[in-house]
């Protein structure tokens, strides 16, 4: 049986360290790049009489019903459609590719790391607060508003540490083709208070900003449970976000123990949401307490296996996928 593993050309190390994983237990393992999908790889889907799903990448071709685990990773639905095309027929060659796609993964009768629609589920930033509050973690005061005075009234709540702002989506500037500017957590300053008609186009997501003696990302898989722990208040740069030092601070995390109440509350948030794998982001407060912050379904970990603490997180990835379970 063979591993189809969902994701696009320029993804990360974390693709050859699980494939790596996969072979060296016998196994097979297919890269689907959805980039490179409809320019340069084929798909033929049959339904009928007959039921047949075929990709072709060259000399590489893969018939779906050898598939047992599939890995949904990243898409970047139709990304080499040439941008010269016109504008409309673009959009919609790359939404046909999205619908495409996804049809296919949820049609595909195998084991899914994670269900698209558990993981589509959980990207609801407001849900995990309201479900992470539920099983007792503790959350920031959070606000997301397109209300200059409802967000101005929610600073005045916070005058000895302030507010930060972030977005609830993935947001970069690019220029020439290369990212330029990531949009990042930042603090929320007197003349951004005076200054937020903005929001009038776009809403923010406010929270206060919550004291840090470390940043934990904690990765889950299944039931085994990777924590590490960065001091990002050693770079100034860092200090609102650590992944805008990601580099500079990537060999500097250590491995953690969670108390294991909190591990406890973890583990029934990923089952709430029925995920086999998340990445978690915990502020520990310099008075002990453990703030959740978000999780993300199909959050990176490569780094902490290149890098210390050196935790075997594709090895358990590839465990998964391998024995469904």
């Amino acid at each position: 049986m063979t591993v189809l593993i969902v994701t696009f050309s320029n993804d990360n190390e974390s693709i050859p360290l699980v494939i790596k994983e996969i072979e060296a237990q016998g196994e097979k393992a297919f890269r689907f790049d959805t980039d490179r999908y409809p320019t340069e790889v084929k798909v033929d889907i049959h339904y009928g009489e007959t039921e047949k799903v075929i990709i072709t990448d060259g000399d590489n071709k893969l018939d779906l019903s050898e598939v047992s685990s599939v890995w949904y990773r990243r898409m970047r639905y139709g990304a080499k459609i040439p941008e010269t095309m016109d504008k409309q027929f673009r959009t919609a060659s790359v939404e046909e590719c999205r619908r495409t796609v996804r049809g296919m993964i949820a049609s595909l009768q195998a084991f899914h790391f994670d269900k698209m629609s558990n993981v589509d589920i959980t990207n609801h930033k407001q849900l995990q607060l309201q479900v992470a509050k539920q099983l007792g973690l503790d959350i920031p005061q959070t606000l997301t508003s397109n209300n200059p005075e409802a967000v101005r009234q929610f600073a005045s709540e916070f005058p000895e540490h302030g507010i930060v702002t972030k977005m609830l989506s993935s947001f970069a500037i690019y220029g020439d083709n290369k990212e330029e500017m990531v949009v990042f957590t930042s603090p929320v300053t007197e003349n951004d208070l005076d200054n937020m008609e903005g929001l009038c186009y776009c809403p923010m997501t406010f929270q206060e900003n919550i004291p840090k003696a470390l940043e934990l990302r904690t990765t889950i898989v299944g039931h085994r449970i990777f924590t590490a722990a960065v001091n990002s208040q050693d770079l100034e740069g860092s200090t609102y976000d650590w992944r805008k030092e990601g580099r500079n601070l990537s060999q500097n995390w250590q491995a953690y123990q969670l108390p294991e109440e909190i591990e406890k509350k973890l583990l029934q948030l990923m089952a709430h949401f029925g995920l086999n794998y998340g990445a978690i982001d915990i502020i520990v407060t310099p008075d002990g307490r453990y703030v959740f912050l978000e999780i993300n379904p199909v959050g990176e970990f490569f780094w902490m296996e290149v890098y210390p603490p050196h935790f075997p997180i594709s090895s358990a990835i590839a465990e998964i996928l391998l024995t469904r379970k």
